[in-house]
């Protein structure tokens, strides 16, 4: 399916056999931190993001399948970024910020993506491949309703909404345990929210996983509570959300373009209605 512009970022997949890897590119500057809500999360420099920490700004968020094993996904990012000049600049020259979140799919057994499979994505958005949703990328090998005993579709959504002088994209990487919802609190696959089976199977095999950009001019703790409005637009389309067995994270990023400061209250509210939509867009059909 096609999908929105994510702002100016710049965005490409590489996909292969039941996993994959979706790379997210902002531009030069861009704030950024995050939040895992999720109780078994796959994830690189997330304390970094923290917004006590000193480093406020991210080159690259990488989104991949493999769990653990395809955060090596981010390396190949990391390198590439770093033969480009980018990053945090140090003495010996620039450290690219890559931040990695990773969801379990079926390539923790046949083979998980790489640092050549983080390359070929980040390479795909330097050439201005137009972003897709659906079983692509890192939504390649995502399924949902597990906590049912069910494998109902996963992938990977994305939504754009305006939120007064500010806009707001989200992409999210859908491998819920629990059951993708429509706007009216059903569930979009299966049986009314409180029929789930005794013995529910893959317990451990979730995740979902989400970059929130916007154009306002925010600061690094501004990020973090926008991150933190992700997390509510995963409870408000999935159930249920932030499991045990889930890694959900979110980051939050400000590219600043459009030079205003936002309503951040407002910002936030809109938000959690955009990664809902970006959710329940990386399992429908678009019509």
């Amino acid at each position: 399916m096609s999908a929105p512009q994510l702002l100016s970022a710049r965005a490409g997949h590489w996909t292969g056999a039941g996993t994959g890897v979706t790379v997210i590119l902002p531009p030069a500057g861009t704030v950024g931190s995050g939040e895992v809500r999720g109780g078994a999360p796959a994830t690189r420099e997330f304390a970094l993001l923290e917004p006590t920490r000193l480093v406020d700004r991210v080159d690259a968020v990488v989104l991949s399948g493999g769990s653990a094993f395809g955060l090596a996904a981010a390396e190949g990012v990391m390198a590439l970024l770093r033969e480009r000049g980018s990053g945090f600049p140090t003495p010996a020259g620039p450290v690219p910020i890559v931040v990695g979140m990773a969801l379990f799919d079926d390539s923790v057994r046949t083979g998980p993506p790489d640092a050549a499979s983080g390359r070929a994505a980040a390479l795909a958005a330097y050439a201005g491949t137009e972003l897709t949703g659906g079983r692509v990328g890192a939504g390649t090998g995502a399924s949902t309703g597990k906590w049912r005993g069910r494998l109902d579709p996963g992938g990977l959504g994305l939504a754009e909404r305006q939120a007064g002088t500010a806009r707001v994209a989200a992409v999210v990487a859908v491998n819920a345990w629990g059951d993708v919802l429509a706007p009216g609190g059903e569930p979009l696959f299966g049986d009314a929210p409180g029929a789930v089976r005794p013995q529910a199977l893959y317990g451990m095999q979730n995740t979902t996983v989400a970059v929130v950009l916007t154009d306002a001019r925010l600061s690094k703790n501004d990020c973090f509570l926008l991150a933190q409005s992700g997390h509510n637009g995963f409870a408000r389309s999935i159930h249920p959300a932030h499991s045990r067995y889930d890694g959900d994270a979110v980051v939050a990023l400000a590219t600043g373009e459009s030079k205003l400061d936002a309503d951040l209250d407002l910002l936030r509210a809109v938000t959690v209605e955009t990664v809902a939509a970006a959710v329940r867009a990386a399992v429908t059909p678009p019509a």
